[in-house]
This record gives C-alpha cells, structure tokens and sequence, in this order.
C-alpha cells in the first residue's frame, strides 16, 4: 500500500511535469524529480532446472509402467467405444510329480518364530513336539502358545515342497507373517482366521481350516503332503503324494501379502518339510 500511494505520487509530478510547454522548463525540472524507491516485495521465480529431479523420477515411472503393460497385456483391441484386454493366462497347475518339481522350493524353519515345545533339527527342516520347553531366547515373532512355526522364507511365486509327518496331529498350512503371535485366541491359529489356511492332517483323515470354518477333505491317508502355491494367481493346492499324486483340496483366493510355509504339532508327533529333493519334517519325543 505504501509502494502504491508512492507511484501514485510519482505519476503525479510526472503528468504536471509533462503539461511544461517550455522544452528548457522541462529539462531543468525534470532532474529535480525524487527518483523510485526499490519495492520491499519481491516475487522469486523458480528455475526450471529445479524440476529436473522430478521430471527424472516421472521419466523412470512412465518407462517401468510401460514395460509392466507390455508384458501383461498382450493385446489390446479397440472397436467404436469398446476395448477388450486380453490378459495371459495363468500356467496351468501341473499333473504330475515331475511337474511339481520343476517348482521345488528349498524351505527352512525360522528359529525366531517356533513355539518352545517344537524342537528343530536337520538344519531347521525338522520340529519334534517334545514335553519340555526350549530355552529359546525372546522374540517378538515366536509362538508363545500354539506350537507353531513358520518358514524362513517368504513365498510371492510358484512354488512346491512336501512335509512329511511321522504319526498324526499335524497342520500344514501357510500364512501371512502378521497372523498374531502371543495368546492361544484364533487370531493367532493356522486355520482359525483370515491370514492363515491349514489342512488338517489325522491318523485317518484331512480336513481343511480357514477363518475358523473346517471342511471335511476327502482322499488317500499317506505320510508326506505335497503344497503347490501360484502366488499371484491366487491358487493353493494340498495333494497326497505317494507313488501318485491326489489333489486333497484347492483354494481359488486373492493373496494381499507374501505366505510362508508353517504347521502345528497338536500331538507328540514330527514334521519334515522336503522340497521333492527338498523335505520339511515335523516328529514328537
């Protein structure tokens, strides 16, 4: 406001001065004119070179998001209004052992998570349900009730192994590392909420556990069960492996997080976990 009533000022003297009709008057007047004091405010224009970063950064977005849509749509065809996507199609499941195999995944227990009544051994491939608790040391991933334990690693692609069991009282299972740790409440149970799904394994029987509902499964006993996973395809198949291959039962889902392999020991019983070559076993003592 200042700056204004100052200009306003300034362009007074200026029109008087120009209605000088004598040409010498003007020229001996006009150096006598106060001159403009600098304005206070300023405005500063940022230079474009300071959006280099960012154009770089929307640059590498744009490239990894073309490279993303050409690999997943394979085509794209425009009619009038209409456009149709066609996406691949996931690699069908396998049919045999062999196939299977191809997709063998190398999976170990993790020490920070097993409950202080499963003892592992074999490299932590093996837990025994045993009378005495572990002396393991405090962790705030280990099961503190269920005896339970999860894999070391995390599952995102397809991938096989197989557990092995010596007697009974065994879920194999897969689940979210988030599923809850401390307690003996269904929050924190393979099967018993909606982070984990556990089949059931029994002398005699399966049965399949997810968000606390169990579904009878049907098919031939055998020691070792094989686990088949297509991650981004939402598929998780539980099949009894002896000299052949029986699908036990299949989960057509939607997984939000990576999975990891896991299994209770409700009885004195061992587990081994075997990826075909490779194993995970559970025992009891």
């Amino acid at each position: 406001e200042q700056e204004i009533t100052e200009l306003k000022r300034k362009d007074a003297e200026l029109k008087k001065l120009s209605h000088t009709e004598d040409h010498n008057q003007f020229l001996h007047n006009y150096p006598s004119l106060s001159p403009l004091s600098q304005p206070t405010s300023s405005i500063h224009i940022c230079p474009l070179s300071c959006f280099e970063d960012v154009t770089a950064a929307v640059s590498e977005v744009r490239d990894k998001l073309q490279d993303v849509l050409r690999e997943k749509w394979t085509n794209v065809s425009l009619t009038g209004t209409e456009v149709d996507v066609l996406l691949p199609q996931p690699e069908p499941e396998p049919k045999t052992r062999a196939g299977f195999l191809k997709y063998s995944r190398d999976i170990t227990l993790d020490l920070n998570t097993v409950n202080t009544q499963l003892l592992l051994s074999q490299g932590n491939r093996k837990a025994t349900f045993t009378s005495q608790h572990q002396s393991y040391s405090s962790h705030r991933y280990r099961f503190t009730n269920w005896p339970q334990v999860l894999s070391r690693e995390s599952l995102t692609e397809r991938c096989y192994w197989e557990v092995e069991r010596r007697v009974r009282g065994v879920h194999v299972a897969v689940t979210y590392k988030n599923i809850s740790r401390a307690g003996r409440s269904d929050e924190c149970g393979f099967g018993r909420n909606d982070k984990s799904w556990a089949l059931s394994c029994k002398e005699n029987s399966y049965t399949f556990w997810y968000n606390n509902v169990h579904t009878h499964v049907s098919g031939p006993v055998s020691s070792r069960v094989g686990v088949y996973l297509d991650h981004s395809a939402g598929i998780l198949s539980f099949y009894s492996v002896s000299e052949t291959m029986t699908l036990l039962h299949r989960v057509q889902t939607t997984f939000t997080q990576p999975l990891y392999g896991s299994f209770i020991l409700l009885t004195r019983d061992v587990v081994e976990v075997k990826a075909p070559q490779l194993t995970l076993s559970a025992a009891f003592s």
